[in-house]
């Protein structure tokens, strides 16, 4: 029986965790603020450019996680052609996405992440300008969430709603958030989960 070793990536697992919560927590930070004042340059409705910053977090992760998806997919087409061992074939294909990070297209996801924002509902800008001014933003999200899909469990951000019961495990209330409310008026941030067990903390504001 061939014995199949633990591959390089999962090896790493911890210690590539470690360091991509912690960029996010930077991301949440630095250029979440950098988006947020870039932003109130354009609109001054501080709720709108609050939303608009937590859309671009949840686009990102969703078209991150997509596009790690089809990348996988190719990968193990190419390499199942040759595969031999000693790893097993799902070991070989993430090592390979590991060391070559780099071929992900984040631009792509980036205008997939600028094009749902631009049909989304609940978020409006105004007509002279671009959601392409928080691209630096969305492309940093979007790299630490496809590196979150090569970790075992892989991360991923909570699904929060308008009006959810807010949860003291999931957010921190913003400062300007009314703290006897028991309902989340709107997102500033996602929390970050692992197999449903929040990570990091996200941010939210409370009203009645």
């Amino acid at each position: 029986l061939r014995i199949c070793s633990p591959g390089r990536a999962r090896r790493t697992n911890a210690s590539r965790r470690a360091c991509l919560v912690a960029r996010f927590g930077d991301i949440y930070a630095q250029e979440r603020l950098d988006a947020e004042t870039l932003l109130r340059t354009y609109i001054s409705d501080v709720e709108m450019v609050q939303r608009i910053i937590y859309i671009a977090a949840v686009e990102s992760f969703h078209a991150a996680k997509m596009a790690y998806r089809q990348f996988k997919i190719r990968v193990r087409e190419t390499l199942s052609l040759g595969h031999s061992g000693p790893e097993s074939l799902e070991d070989t294909v993430l090592d390979y996405i590991v060391r070559h990070e780099d071929l992900y297209d984040v631009q792509a996801s980036v205008n997939e992440v600028i094009r749902s924002m631009n049909i989304n509902p609940k978020i409006s800008f105004p007509p002279e300008i671009d959601f392409i001014v928080i691209s630096t933003l969305i492309r940093e999200l979007c790299r630490v969430a496809f590196s979150m899909q090569t970790l075992a469990p892989p991360l991923d951000i909570a699904f929060g709603t308008d009006g959810e019961l807010y949860s003291e495990t999931k957010y921190h209330r913003s400062f300007d958030s009314d703290f006897t409310a028991a309902l989340v008026a709107y997102h500033v941030w996602p929390a970050l989960m692992e197999n449903d067990v929040v990570i990091a903390k996200g941010e939210a504001v409370t009203k009645r």
